[in-house]
């Protein structure tokens, strides 16, 4: 257990990995720096900035905080995870189901000081937001941080507490993006989580003893009428070209990963880019489920943005402000894709095979499924925790893949593993696919 003792280094492996990260940074602009002073976070971030700069490039100011220092453990820290569980039962106990409720003591010649590791990091996480967003507001700005701080940070983002810490899981070196609208409070994005594919793997590994499936969300490849910025809704609008090559590297990115099912909306869109993974997975049938579909814009559909607001005076501002109060006319509203999405999802874990007394499977389950912008960002939502009008939280490219784990079973909770991967085809961290109309 390290926490904030600083006697760890990186492995010769950390230290390509920290290349490795450069190297997928290689010639992004960054405005700032900012990183932990523990040394395993210094190394990384020392490493990371030779391989990053492309010519003429300078280095960016770095600034050390101890606002993104790894979590305070002071009673573990330096002490195996066997030790731990041997000399600490209950506390350990806590920390494996409800790490925000874990108490420790420090020392002090005041006399010991009770604390809460992990509530006392999502206020330090905080404190960090505030203090960078104010200092580089329109600016890109590189975080290193730690496991645990980092993911602290991504929910504090985009307001999520304590209790939601597990359903969150980092790779060591795994790079995520996040986007503000102004300081912490107003809308932030996630534009990606934990990308991995730059250490040498596509997706995350899946850790011993997992009980439940893992699924492959896919948002279908793009469309004339995305790259058009024109509202589709349920009109059947076919992928393009462009699509079609995105389906293709999407396809090309998963072969090499076991796929045992496979469900789509039954819309043109998915069902196509479905098809093209499936060609290197055969065998593999397609199950097609209507709760998929994509949000019903109703008479917004086959229009333009200028053409709704002459006709909708105001309802597109809304839609992008609060999205949660807007009913589609002669369409739907959020909590109707919310309710249907949230069926069709159920139904992939009642129908996914998970082990039975000690079952070996060889591999959990995966599931692939393919779907549409507002229903991924639908269940994406629901799995954090998240309602409607947190609709603009999780960004989902075309073609991109979101990779969910149910580690305890179907029953348990969700373990998001990699959110809106595409650098497969953007060929870069940063989600450079068709931003328009759903």
């Amino acid at each position: 257990m390290q926490g904030r003792l600083d006697a760890s280094t990186l492995t010769d492996l950390g230290r390509v990995m920290a290349r490795q990260v450069g190297a997928a940074l290689h010639g992004l602009p960054l405005d700032a720096v900012y990183c932990s002073p523990l040394r395993r976070a210094k190394s990384t971030m020392e490493l990371l900035l030779e391989t990053w700069p492309s010519d003429g490039m300078t280095p960016p100011p770095i600034t050390l905080t101890p606002d993104l220092m790894e979590v305070n453990l002071f009673e573990w820290e330096g002490m195996d995870f066997k030790e731990i569980k041997a000399q600490f039962p209950e506390a350990y106990e806590t920390w494996q189901k409800r790490p925000h409720d874990l108490e420790m003591k420090m020392g002090t010649p005041e006399g010991d000081i009770v604390f809460y590791p992990i509530r006392d990091l999502y206020e330090q996480a905080k404190r960090f937001w505030h203090e960078m967003l104010l200092n580089h507001p329109d600016q890109t700005v590189l975080v290193v941080g730690h496991s645990a701080i980092n993911r602290a940070l991504v929910q504090t983002a985009i307001a999520l507490d304590p209790p939601h810490l597990p359903q969150l899981r980092l790779s060591n070196c795994g790079i995520s993006v996040v986007n503000f609208a102004g300081t912490l409070g107003s809308l932030a994005q996630i534009e990606s989580f934990n990308l991995v594919e730059h250490t040498g793997d596509p997706v995350p590994d899946v850790r011993g003893g997992h009980l439940g499936p893992r699924i492959l969300l896919v948002r279908h490849g793009e469309t004339d009428w995305n790259r058009d910025k024109q509202f589709q809704g349920q009109i059947d609008v076919p992928l393009n070209d462009n699509g079609r090559s995105q389906g293709e590297r999407c396809a090309e990115f998963l072969k090499g990963i076991h796929i045992d099912k496979a469900v789509s909306s039954p819309m043109a869109r998915p069902k196509e880019t479905a098809e093209l993974i499936l060609k290197h997975h055969l065998g593999v049938s397609l199950s097609l489920d209507d709760n998929l579909k994509e949000i019903s814009h109703g008479l917004w559909e086959g229009k333009f943005e200028e053409e709704i607001e002459s006709e909708f005076p105001g309802e597109l501002q809304r839609w992008k402000e609060t999205p949660e109060a807007v009913q589609m006319p002669e369409g739907e509203n959020l909590n109707q894709v919310w309710e249907r999405a949230s069926l069709a999802w159920q139904a992939i874990l009642d129908n996914a095979v998970t082990p039975v007394d000690g079952e070996d499977l060889g591999h959990p389950q995966t599931i692939l499924v393919v779907a549409h912008d507002a229903v991924n960002k639908a269940l994406l939502c629901q799995l954090v925790g998240l309602g409607p009008e947190h609709f603009w939280t999780f960004k989902q490219g075309n073609g991109s893949v979101s990779v969910i784990d149910y580690p305890h079973g179907t029953s348990g909770k969700p373990l998001i593993q990699s959110l809106n991967i595409t650098s497969f085809i953007s060929g870069g961290v940063l989600d450079k696919t068709a931003a328009g109309a759903l």
